[in-house]
């Protein structure tokens, strides 16, 4: 049986670039691969059909050879043949790559991986009057600088790093495992391609020493407890001059000694007489831009709320300001004098003489009481 066309089993035109050979190929590789279809029989036919035309056409000089002569031009033994890996580990050995290695950008065939730095944390506390209006500060956080006595090389003055024996300075090593071939991070320098014989007694072949750096952070107004500024390359240096991580400071707000923050909206607890929540009047109550006074009415209860708008907190994404939420509690009064005693015993018989109209709520939970047990 006449052999297909190589260009015809992937399904791409002859002028087709290597990427799009790699993709055709991948495509039918992850629909016709054994694994996906065991009792088939037709699929493995086309999957090692697929696999010997990607191999035969990624190669560039077994390539050009069957484009002059077509199938006489090339080996017919090179199809399918192998370990069983061959075309397909390197069609997909960029996904392996990207899962094996995070965090690693460049390298592989063309040498040592490049690394990013990781990203720094870095736990601000800051009180409710900042947070509230912003303000400019200074943080020191560690960082890692070059060493002065090797120059960042690692090695002991005088010496000179050398290459890694084990992946011949390319920073990876291939690994077999079965039909798949994976590429990882050598072990032995862990993705650099060199090694310290003598490394220096400063930095102990780090190349770099650990030093502390002072920053410049500048708070927004209206940020939260939890919110995060980011402060782009100030984390730790990349590997094998990779690009620094980033510095992330963290936000927390200090407990408040009358304040309690829920977004842009505050609450807060006011104390009042029993006079004053019987009586009604002026009162003064603080904020974060000062004190201001409102008048409550005659009969206030305790755990009544009143709303002050716009007395809270503009938020970083907000067009306005939250509200302020004052929480009455009636305050009992101690520590009472006789004449003070006397007063009162004297007020407790002038309102029980009045009845149910100076104490609605009084009378209704009895009234519930009766009913309960009735």
């Amino acid at each position: 049986m006449a052999k297909r066309d190589f260009y015809e089993i992937l399904g791409v035109a002859k002028n087709a670039s290597d990427e799009d050979i790699k993709k055709a190929y991948r495509k039918l590789a992850m629909k016709h691969h054994p694994d996906r279809n065991p009792d088939s029989k037709g699929s493995e036919d086309k999957f090692k059909e697929a696999k010997e035309a990607y191999e035969m056409l990624s190669d560039p000089q077994k390539r050009e050879a069957y484009d002059r002569y077509g199938h006489a031009g090339v080996d017919p033994n090179m199809g399918g043949g192998g370990n069983g890996a061959g075309g397909f580990a390197d069609a997909f050995g960029d996904i392996f790559g990207d899962i094996f290695g995070s965090g690693a950008r460049g390298g592989g065939r063309g040498g040592p991986q490049v690394y990013r730095g990781a990203d720094l944390r870095y736990n601000l506390d800051i009180t409710l009057e900042q947070a509230a209006n912003g303000f400019d500060t200074t943080i020191r956080v560690p960082s890692w600088d070059s060493c002065d006595i090797c120059h960042g090389s690692g090695a002991k003055p005088g010496t000179l790093p050398a290459t890694c024996p084990t992946c011949a300075g390319h920073g990876q090593v291939r690994m077999q495992q079965g039909f798949f071939s994976i590429q990882q991070t050598c072990p032995k320098c862990h993705g650099t391609g060199k090694v310290i014989p003598d490394p220096c007694a400063t930095c102990g072949g780090a190349g770099r020493i650990k030093r502390n750096k002072t920053l410049e952070v500048k708070i927004p107004a209206g940020i939260d407890d939890g919110m995060r500024i980011r402060s782009s390359g100030n984390g730790e240096p990349g590997m094998n001059s990779g690009p620094p991580g980033d510095l992330y400071v963290e936000i927390h707000i200090k407990p408040h000694p009358v304040f309690q923050r829920d977004g842009d909206d505050l609450h807060c607890e006011m104390p009042i007489s029993f006079s004053k929540a019987a009586l009604g009047g002026e009162i003064e109550v603080p904020t974060l831009g000062g004190k201001v006074s409102f008048t409550i009415p005659e009969g206030t209860q305790s755990g009544k709320t009143f709303r002050l708008r716009s007395k809270g907190i503009k938020g970083v994404r907000s067009g306005f300001a939250g509200d302020l939420f004052c929480h009455v509690v009636v305050e009992t009064p101690v520590k009472l004098t006789e004449r003070q005693k006397e007063v009162l015993r004297d007020f407790e018989q002038l309102t029980a003489e009045g009845g149910a109209r100076h104490s609605p709520q009084s009378k209704s939970w009895k009234d519930k009481v009766k009913e309960f047990f009735e």
